[in-house]
């Protein structure tokens, strides 16, 4: 203790020691000391001592600093002091002020402290542990070191740490930290920890980074917020640049609608402090990361897509209207805008629609438009404006159809109360500044790439150039100025505009060549020597001619293309025009516009070349210089080759046309026969469902037969049963007459049964015989409307059959003439064989679909054969059973009826054999009192009817006897 109390207060113990000797006897406490007090003391020591003798304090105290993070892991504050020591040896930051040599050395010093700690991998994973640590003490040093580490070097440390188990996830902890500090220090770990590495990215990615992030932002209240906000953005960026899978995934989990309220700035002109500057230009290039034109376009399209639905565009289109916006935030807005709509139809539609809040209203483009020919605004400005618009007209032909028609007679305002796009490009391609012209021209060119129409309609376009002369067409007031010799970029803007314009549009090629004087000028810029800037313009005039060589359609005697070809060789030469074309591609700026659309450049005099207009170069350079070389022999066997391809594929076409109408109509068919055998197996259905009715029907009338007989067999036993002996005289004769009632009444019910039993049976044989047309009359009955759908559908199908069989033999006859001319074509000319093979390979393609055509027309007329067959035989069978059916239900409704009526009389002689039961009963009684044996009721049963006459009389003898 005395020792270290010499050391920190400056007293000698003893002798004076050099540094050295000091750190050496500081490690040796902490690597012999026992007591841990001793220890702390040693390292509090050499952490006070390595600022300022970093050299020493880290050659040899490293090794012992390491050692005490391994075996003193208990006690939290000398593990501080060793991360404390050991960030000061690595670590650059307190170099700042040193000159920049000493900076050099300190910072590869850095770098070889560092890499002696990662050497053993063990170090790394034992700071990654210490992390979890909850204690301020070890955890605040611990991320310090860390981010050192990965600051000296970065992908040696990130390979460690995505090898160790759990590595990221640890870190990822430091976000969820209740203490600002240590948060805001692990947002820049993770900063350095995932710069260019895609594997740490995904994983930091799918741990949850992007909610925790967004919460910090927000919390710190979005673009008000201080410096963490914008470490917050540059992690976001880290993970989202050139990453497709952390895009999609941040796509998906919704987290683009929580950017929304990241740009709610207002139109204030208070409030823009410089970190809010930088976070809102931050926030800005984010968006731009998820849009950019680099990305896959699905991908592109999908955030887009978020970005509308959102509101995220409409917050940014207000920016970009509002006012008091900072310069280069309003520029990033209208860089990230342009991004935001670029090809995609619906953003573009809607930035279309965007109005300025002014008196009147303005659409947003014209606003943006009177900002890029304005020479007055930043370069940087206008060049945001011209990217914006060419985004906006990116694959929207619709855009670029709006814009060409502001410009068209019929649309333009008369009264001049408002300026339109097409007014406010012209003005800008005819003005003094050269950079307004380029940028105009550019912008127009935009209008028409890849739009034959909206180059034919751009010929219309009349100008008024002064009071008292004609007016002059647009494609010739170009030229007029191209031929002024004004400045280069003027000249070279004007040269992309027609090059674009006339290329793929022989009416446009027609028109320039129309003037005399064209052709003369660009032959005479090209056969010059001029010096190295004018070469540039001599590339352009050649493409220029050469497009209109290219798509020449001859229809100008004096400008056909072997014409123009002689002009070029007598004037020129081939070689020395095909060298002048070839200044344009080799040309630097001319790669460096091919690389990025958005135009970029550091100043004015840079901005020479288009992107679009470099792939244009690029498509047709090739075929230029083919089209130079080729004979005149050549030219016409190309042309009268390319006629007969025209008129083949013209005919081909049309059979193509055929084919496939016939192909639509065959598949409706089809469908119509799917159609109608799905109507045929519910119609068999419904037949099964009546035959199972039939026969629940005829169970039915065999129970009521049994119940019939049953019935009878009752009566009979109750009429056997009424036989008596021996009763008083007027008893007896008013019971003759009684039973002789019963008797003529069971003969009259027996008579009935026996005429019903004969009907029940003729009706079971009937309906034997005619379940099928019964069940067929029913489907009739219930599906009539459905035939009569059937009847009307397969009428049709006929017509269409016929009218299909006329058109296959025209395709026939076609065919016939077509393999005549091509025959005759043959013999006349000697094609390359390249073409011969073509069109027989043609042919033959259109006779198999044919043959394939003619096979299933056959297949489709069999089956509708087939099904007409079946239709009649189910209306024969419903016809023939309608009168069946008819007569049976008649019957049944009568025998129905009867049997109704059989049982109430039966029920009423019931109740009167009921009554001569009792009446019976009461006799015998009688008898019995008077003392007269009277008969079992089985002995009755043996006897026949005329035995129980003559008893009957038998008892009156033995009473007169008595």
């Amino acid at each position: 203790m005395n020792f270290l109390r010499g050391v920190m207060g400056g007293q000698s113990a003893g002798p004076q020691h050099t540094e050295a000797e000091t750190i050496q006897k500081l490690c040796d406490r902490v690597a012999s000391s026992t007591l841990l007090d001793d220890r702390r003391n040693a390292v509090r020591a050499l952490k006070s001592l390595s600022k300022k003798y970093r050299l020493e304090v880290g050659i040899q105290a490293m090794e012992h600093l390491i050692h005490v993070l391994q075996t003193d892991r208990s006690d939290s504050e000398i593990i501080g002091y060793a991360l404390d020591t050991l960030y000061n040896i690595i670590s650059n930051d307190e170099e700042e002020e040193v000159e920049e040599n000493s900076t050099r050395q300190s910072e590869d010093l850095g770098s070889q402290f560092t890499e002696i700690f990662i050497k053993q991998q063990e170090n790394v994973t034992l700071l990654l542990s210490l992390l979890e640590e909850f204690d301020f003490h070890v955890r605040w040093p611990g991320v310090k070191l860390l981010t050192s580490l990965l600051k000296q070097l970065g992908p040696q440390v990130q390979q460690i740490i995505l090898v160790s188990p759990m590595g990221v996830s640890r870190l990822m902890d430091l976000l969820a930290d209740s203490r600002e500090v240590i948060r805001n220090d692990g947002v820049l770990l993770l900063q350095a920890l995932t710069r260019s590495n895609g594997a740490i990215q995904k994983i930091v990615a799918f741990e949850n980074a992007f909610e925790r992030l967004l919460d910090i932002i927000s919390e710190e209240g979005n673009s008000d917020g201080g410096i963490v906000v914008e470490d917050c953005l540059i992690l976001l960026q880290n993970l989202l640049k050139n990453n497709n899978s952390n895009q999609n995934f941040f796509k998906e989990g919704s987290y683009i609608q929580r950017m929304k309220p990241w740009f709610e700035v207002g139109d204030e002109n208070s409030g823009w402090s410089a970190q809010k500057v930088t976070n809102l230009h931050l926030m800005l290039q984010l968006v731009r990361v998820l849009v950019s034109p680099t990305n896959p376009p699905g991908a592109t399209s999908s955030c887009q897509k978020a970005m509308f639905q959102c509101g995220l565009l409409q917050q940014l289109c207000t920016i970009l209207m509002a006012t008091g916006v900072p310069a280069d935030i309003l520029t990033e807005t209208i860089n990230t805008v342009s991004e935001v709509i670029r090809g995609y139809q619906v953003n573009q539609d809607y930035f279309a629609s965007v109005n300025a809040p002014s008196n009147p209203p303005r659409p947003a483009i014209v606003v943006l438009l009177m900002s890029m020919v304005n020479e007055r605004q930043p370069f940087v400005l206008r060049c945001a404006v011209l990217y914006c618009f060419q985004c906006f007209l990116y694959k929207n032909q619709k855009g670029q159809g709006e814009i060409v028609s502001t410009l068209l007679p019929s649309t333009i305002d008369a009264t001049g109360n408002s300026v339109s796009a097409g007014q406010l490009l012209c003005g800008g391609l005819f003005s003094t500044d050269s950079l307004s012209n380029w940028c105009a021209a550019v912008a127009l060119a935009h209008a028409l790439q890849e739009n034959a129409t909206q180059k034919e309609q751009l010929l219309r376009v009349q100008l008024a150039t002064s009071i008292g002369n004609p007016p002059v067409s647009l494609l010739q007031q170009c030229t007029n100025i191209l031929s002024q010799g004004s400045k280069i970029q003027t000249r070279v803007g004007l040269l992309m505009l027609l090059c674009t314009w006339l290329s793929n549009c022989p009416i446009a090629v027609t028109h320039f060549l129309h003037n005399s004087a064209n052709v003369p000028f660009l032959t005479g810029q090209i056969a010059e020597n001029l010096g190295e800037e004018e070469q540039l313009v001599q590339g352009l005039c050649a493409l220029l001619l050469g497009i209109s060589i290219y798509f020449n359609d001859n229809s100008l005697e004096s400008y056909k293309k072997e014409k123009l070809k002689q002009l070029i060789e007598k004037r020129i030469g081939k070689e020395n025009f095909i060298e002048k074309l070839g200044f344009i591609s080799k040309h630097e700026l001319y790669s460096r516009a091919s690389q990025k659309p958005q135009p970029n450049f550091p100043s004015p005099e840079y901005m020479i070349f288009d992107h679009e207009f470099t792939k244009l170069v690029k498509e047709l350079e090739g075929v230029i210089t083919k089209a130079i070389y080729k004979s005149s022999e050549e030219d016409k066997k190309e042309e009268e080759v390319k006629k007969t391809l025209e008129l083949h594929d013209n005919i081909v076409t049309h059979y193509k046309n055929m084919i496939r109408e016939q192909d639509l109509q065959l598949e409706e068919l089809k469908q119509q026969v799917s159609t109608l055998k799905c109507q045929n197996e519910q119609l068999q259905t419904a037949v099964t469902q009546q035959v199972s009715q039939i026969q629940q029907h005829k169970d039915q009338y065999n129970l009521l037969k049994i119940q019939l007989g049953k019935d009878n067999q009752h009566q009979g036993s109750y009429s056997e049963g009424a036989q008596m002996n021996g009763v008083q005289p007027e008893e007896i004769g008013r019971l003759r007459e009684e039973i002789e009632e019963l008797k003529n009444n069971q003969e009259l019910l027996q008579s009935k049964l026996t005429e019903k039993d004969s009907v029940i049976e003729n009706l079971k044989s009937s309906q034997t015989s005619g379940t099928n047309e019964q069940s067929s009359a029913i489907v009739s009955a219930r599906d009539s409307e459905q035939v009569a759908e059937l009847k009307q559908e397969l009428a049709t199908l006929k017509s269409q059959l016929n009218s299909q069989s006329v058109e296959i033999t025209k395709l026939q006859t076609e065919k016939q003439e077509l393999l005549q001319k091509t025959e005759v074509f043959a013999k006349s000319v000697e094609v390359q064989g390249e073409t011969e093979t073509v069109i027989a390979t043609k042919t033959t393609d259109v006779e198999g679909r044919l043959s394939a055509l003619l096979q299933e027309t056959k297949e489709l007329k069999n089956e509708i054969k087939a099904l007409s067959e079946e239709r009649t035989a189910i209306k024969e069978q419903l016809d023939s059973s309608n009168s069946t059916i008819a007569i049976l239900q008649t019957e049944k409704d009568k025998l129905e009826l009867e049997i109704t009526d059989s049982k109430k009389e039966q029920d009423d002689l019931l109740v009167l054999l009921a009554d001569q039961d009792q009446k019976i009963l009461s006799l015998k009684n009688k008898l019995k009192d008077l003392g007269h044996p009277v008969e079992e009721e089985d002995e009755l049963e043996s006897g026949d009817q005329e035995d129980e006459d003559d008893e009957s009389e038998d008892p009156g003898k033995d009473l007169d006897h008595i």
